[in-house]
């Protein structure tokens, strides 16, 4: 699940999501904002496997649990190193 197996693409792990979704993180925005931007950034890259919103999400929990993005005001933002030091 984190990473490709046998029956998860690559483009599909949950480590790629979660570096798609800090590649959409350029600035502060709400979890729909980064999901749009996300979806348009996929189909820009040429990765056409289906990804469901609820992927979306575990992706996002990756990512705070590794300390690279996190919720303020009702906006992910994501951390610097020295932030999550």
């Amino acid at each position: 699940m984190l990473t490709p197996t046998k029956g998860i693409a690559p483009d599909r792990a949950l480590l790629a999501i979660g570096a798609q979704i800090i590649l959409a993180l350029d600035q502060p925005l709400t979890v729909t904002q980064t999901w749009a931007r996300f979806k348009e950034q996929r189909v820009r890259l040429g990765h056409h496997a289906p990804v469901s919103f609820e992927w979306f999400v575990l992706g996002l929990d990756i990512l705070y649990a590794l300390g690279t993005v996190e919720l303020r005001r009702d906006l992910l933002v994501p951390t610097r190193s020295e932030d999550a030091a």
